[in-house]
């Protein structure tokens, strides 16, 4: 299991915490709090399952490719959002390309 699935198991606990409590409250900020970290909590753990599904596919890689994948997803780990961005740049980029052919 990986620090981002369970850093969103704890963040996604807490938004229910602050949600209940500013319900019983009246506190609508500590509500809308609450369900941000709960949606914080749900990307953090999905992210980490990526992690977790790509490592498992690393490990059955052949030798030559095994290292710089293990390399990329250790990036991965420590850095989710700059890799977020990267991905979603590239993703940009490559649709972009796809259109000027059509």
């Amino acid at each position: 299991m990986t620090d981002q699935r369970i850093e969103g198991a704890v963040t996604g606990l807490k938004g229910k915490a602050q949600e209940a409590l500013g319900k019983l409250t009246g506190d609508n900020g500590l509500e809308l709090e609450g369900r941000l970290n709960e949606v914080k909590g749900k990307a953090l753990d999905a992210y980490g399952r990526v992690i977790d599904g790509l490592d498992g596919i690393a490990d059955k890689a052949p030798e030559d490719i095994k290292v710089p994948a293990k390399r990329g997803l250790e990036f991965a780990r420590n850095k989710p959002l700059l890799t977020t961005g990267i991905l979603a740049g590239a993703a940009i980029l490559l649709s972009s390309l796809g259109r000027r052919r059509g």
